[in-house]
């Protein structure tokens, strides 16, 4: 049996009625603090980050997440009834509950338990998931990137019949090409007559007797593949796209697999970004701080001028109102915060520490107010 999973509901630490903003808000902040980079070789916060990423991906897909409300686990993940021992877990005596599946499918036309799934019918291609690293830039104002995989692509050859070109594949005469047969079966309940796969095509229904030699009788083939992504403008570290239709064909009619695009965005060498806001450290000069003036700030969209105020403390964050990341949805920016800290001066030469200190002489108490308060509290 594996692992028993948990409710994705209580991983991302939100009901089952929260809205989309409250899911995105509880992801980004349990992805951030289990962020591997954050916790080199902690195998632990590794389970908990991909954990978290999984219950998002479900959670923030509107047709995901309602099979999920629906059916729970085995709604969005086909083969988790079949890893966890059948939709009912089994019983406690030994009971095979896939027999049940059995009868009940051969009572009520099947499906129930999966004894009498056929491998003819369309069948939906597996979903491909690559990452892909983009810069702080790239991330922000969005662009267009090519990626490189190898996937899973109908034979060209043979068209996906899975037969050498000028024959087709035979129907098979053992099950008509039902691809399933009734076998009696020996259950707890007794002798029943089930429905399972047929044993000659192997529930497919058909017999190739000359298999296209260029797909082994497959009918599909693996084939590198560039596709172009686009990158959305505002998109976060570790947010996904998803490309349809761009993941491993599908077998006999059925639609290819998705394409998953898991993002991650380069570090930058001045700015940190928390949502839509960019945030940023400016070291001032002695004199700046005192007097104030003109200054350039580095933004994303490049350098502006700010007017610093007289007698800015070190500390003291400033606003650059919509200087921040676009909104991914297309609704206008965050803002830049910009913190400033005053650098001291260093290497002072003879003249300059006397000019110092003569300036120094002419300052009065009140011209230190935070001082002043300090030795105030210090004093009561």
């Amino acid at each position: 049996m594996a692992d028993q999973k948990r409710d994705y509901y209580e991983v991302l630490g939100v009901s089952k009625t929260a809205a989309d903003a409250d899911i995105k808000k509880a992801y980004r902040k349990l992805a951030k603090e289990n962020h591997p980079d954050l916790h080199p070789g902690d195998k632990a916060a590794e389970a908990r980050f991909k954990e978290v990423n999984e219950a998002y991906e479900i959670l923030s897909n509107s047709d995901k997440r309602s099979r999920y409300d629906q059916f729970g686990f085995a709604g969005v993940d086909p083969n988790y009834a079949a890893q966890n021992g059948g939709y009912g877990g089994g019983f406690d005596g030994g009971f095979d509950f896939g027999d049940l599946g059995d009868i009940f499918g051969s009572f009520f036309g099947g499906g129930f338990g999966g004894g009498s799934r056929t491998r003819n019918g369309p069948q939906r291609g597996e979903s491909l998931r690559m990452g892909l690293t983009v810069t702080f830039e790239e991330a922000a104002f969005g662009c267009e990137k090519e990626v490189t995989l190898e996937r899973v692509e109908q034979c060209e050859t043979c068209k996906g019949a899975g037969a050498a070109p000028g024959t087709s594949p035979e129907t098979c005469t053992n099950c008509g090409g039902s691809g399933t047969v009734q076998q009696r079966r020996q259950t707890p309940m007794g002798v029943f007559a089930t429905t399972g796969p047929c044993p000659r095509c192997g529930g497919k229904g058909k017999i190739i007797s000359n298999p296209c030699k260029a797909c082994g009788g497959s009918g599909q083939t693996r084939k590198k593949k560039t596709v172009k992504v686009s990158i959305p403008a505002g998109i976060d570290d570790r947010q996904i796209i998803s490309l349809r239709g761009q993941g491993n064909a599908g077998k006999n009619g059925g639609p290819a697999g998705d394409l998953q695009i898991v993002i991650t965005v380069q570090p930058h060498q001045l700015f940190r970004r928390d949502g839509s806001d960019v945030y940023c450290d400016a070291p001032i000069t002695f004199t700046q701080a005192v007097l104030g003036g003109e200054m350039e700030i580095p933004t994303i969209d490049g350098k502006v001028s700010y007017t610093l105020p007289e007698g800015t403390q070190t500390g003291s964050t400033f606003r650059l109102k919509g200087k921040g990341i676009p909104n991914v949805n297309g609704r206008g920016r965050g803002d830049q915060f910009v913190t400033v800290h005053i650098e001291t001066p260093r290497g002072l030469n003879r003249e300059q520490k006397e000019a110092l200190r003569k300036f120094s002489e002419t300052l009065k108490e009140q011209n230190y107010k935070e001082r002043k308060s300090w030795f105030d509290r210090f004093k009561n």
